[in-house]
């Protein structure tokens, strides 16, 4: 069994983070990743620079992460106007996302969820035109910090509706972490027939981000969504924390048997270069208490 670990440390990682850091250096963190064997790696985003200035400047940041064999670089989109700032660059990949509930997508892309499939539809259009994979991930599948529980039967429903656009991979994101097992399983045999390669996005707000990981696993996805560190949250989500940790993550598959073609000695040296960048501890803990190693007497 194998399966691709998307790393999004370099944006959903960092856009939530108190200090800017500079291209070069978002670069750098890109470059460091790309050194494990990672094969995708959201590099940057084109947002607003005025409401996301963590992510000012994706340019540059591309520019400075040459490609590499077996490696794609991604870059998130919100709206067709992101889409035009990304298509100059040599960004293989685009990522796409819109949360599912009106009152999230309102406050955080400032219009109606069917204007958003809408104008995704229109994206992915334009993507493929010019060669390029199209991911969408959908926000909140789980739940929404404004309107509550989500109704497994609407995601889908949006699922379907922007996989008729031409999507190429859906992402279920678990924005604010309030996903159970149970609802990871429910939603994505519910996915199933819509017949196309399935991920998750989640976080470990509430410590069930690597259990929802294995119910995904079991499940069938292709695609793993995960930040170094475990550094990263929504900045207009209250309260919600960061990813599940890169590292922790490829300690649970590589356990299970299930191949990466990532070098997990790598991702800890570069969680530990993370935290001295950042200048604190992170919330991902196997790059504290190191790999399991059998004594020999």
């Amino acid at each position: 069994m194998s399966i691709t670990i998307c790393e999004v440390g370099p944006r959903d990682g960092l856009q939530n983070e108190p200090d800017i850091l500079a291209p070069t250096v978002r670069a750098e963190l890109v470059n460091r990743m790309a050194g494990t064997g990672v094969t995708r790696i959201e590099a940057a985003s084109f947002v607003s620079p005025s409401r996301v200035p963590q992510m000012a400047g994706p340019e540059e940041v591309l520019a400075e992460a040459p490609s590499r064999p077996g490696l794609t670089h991604a870059a998130l989109v919100l709206n067709e106007r992101g889409y035009e700032r990304l298509r100059g660059t040599s960004c293989e990949e685009v990522h796409v996302a819109f949360c599912v509930t009106e009152t999230f997508n309102q406050r955080n892309q400032g219009r109606s969820v069917a204007q958003s499939v809408a104008e995704t539809r229109r994206t992915v259009t334009a993507g493929h035109v010019d060669g390029r994979r199209v991911t969408v991930t959908l926000a909140a599948s789980f739940g929404c910090p404004f309107e509550g529980r989500v109704d497994p039967g609407r995601v889908l429903d949006l699922a379907g509706q922007v996989i008729d656009g031409g999507a190429d991979e859906i992402i279920f994101a678990d924005t604010i972490g309030v996903g159970a097992p149970h609802q990871v399983r429910q939603l994505l045999t519910g996915a199933a027939p819509l017949g196309r390669p399935l991920g998750l996005h989640l976080h470990n707000t509430r410590n069930t981000g690597y259990a929802n990981a294995y119910i995904a696993l079991e499940s069938g996805v292709s695609v793993l969504d995960a930040s170094i560190g475990g550094i990263g949250g929504c900045p207009f989500a209250p309260n919600a924390t960061g990813n599940i940790a890169t590292e922790d993550l490829l300690n649970l598959l590589h356990e299970e048997g299930v191949e990466t073609g990532v070098d997990l000695d790598e991702v800890l040296r570069v969680a530990e270069w993370v935290e001295t960048l950042l200048g604190r501890r992170l919330p991902g803990q196997l790059y504290r208490a190191g790999r399991f190693a059998v004594a020999h007497c």
